[in-house]
């Protein structure tokens, strides 16, 4: 963070933009309603780019680290027309999707992530960046019978950041793209082995009220993880910020957990799955 200390993406930075926390609970002051919509994101994907980068949520301080699957680093799969991932991709801080909770829209319990982010901007961002979103909308996801619910956001200082305020703007200023991303996430698992992922609501998307709602009760979860109030299973809630929380360490703690952690030299070479394009019957 800006201290130089170690932090946990997925604990340690609020959830709202303006927030001032105290042990990762706002306090009580006035917000308006454009307040309400400005949330961080965290990025673990750029844009265009395959390599399955995600929130180490069983990890201490949770670091975005590469997915392995069999022993072998996970690339998601290019299906045609599409190249990678076609949204900058991440996910709210201080959100769960609570596994032992079956969520009253979808009839499924939640996916045990934080609650992930399409960034719809025109910029291609960086992986471990800190953004500034405000939300239009969100698809419910049906992934493997959880609920994995899919945030459609846009970066507050994108050029066009300020003709978009719901997912009804998508539509009209975008079109074909959330048809894209249905599509996009009905299939990325195919090439896999795995069956078409399914949707609620019949693949409609919601609008941003709803979208707010469910971000509300995702942090709601998360904060009653944190406080020991529910089974958090194999989730590592170690934070140096939630200073209420029994999970809480010290700056000088989280370093040492940083640095006991073996380095890697990073692969440089390019994985022949980024390169693959998969054409899928009709």
């Amino acid at each position: 963070n800006v201290a130089g200390h170690y932090i946990s993406p997925f604990h340690d930075i609020p959830l709202n933009v303006d927030s001032k926390e105290e042990g990762g609970v706002p306090t009580k002051k006035a917000r308006n309603d454009e307040d309400e919509n400005l949330f961080h994101m965290v990025v673990e994907i750029p844009r265009w780019t395959n390599a399955k980068m995600e929130i180490a949520t069983e990890e201490p301080l949770n670091p975005i680290k590469q997915d392995v699957k069999h022993g072998q680093l996970r690339y998601t799969a290019n299906v045609f027309p599409h190249k990678g991932y076609i949204w900058n991709y991440g996910a709210l801080p201080q959100t769960w999707e609570d596994p032992h909770q079956k969520d009253k829209d979808t009839n499924c319990c939640g996916d045990n992530d934080p609650i992930d982010v399409c960034e719809i901007g025109s910029k291609v961002l960086s992986r471990g960046e800190v953004i500034h979103v405000k939300i239009l909308g969100i698809l419910a996801l049906i992934d493997e019978g959880e609920t994995d619910w899919k945030l459609i956001a846009i970066n507050v200082n994108d050029p066009e950041a300020e003709r978009f305020n719901d997912i009804d703007d998508v539509k009209k200023l975008k079109p074909g793209y959330l048809e894209a991303t249905v599509n996009w996430l009905r299939l990325y698992k195919v090439p896999e082995g795995k069956p078409e992922n399914k949707f609620a609501f019949n693949g409609e998307f919601k609008n941003k009220a709803f979208a707010l709602k469910v971000i509300k009760s995702a942090h709601e979860c998360w904060k009653a993880m944190m406080m020991k109030k529910c089974d958090s299973g194999s989730i590592n809630c170690t934070n140096v910020q939630v200073c209420d929380s029994p999970f809480h360490c010290t700056p000088e703690e989280a370093k040492s957990f940083v640095e006991s952690v073996p380095r890697s030299s990073p692969s440089k070479e390019s994985s022949i799955e980024e390169q693959m394009w998969y054409f899928l019957e009709k």
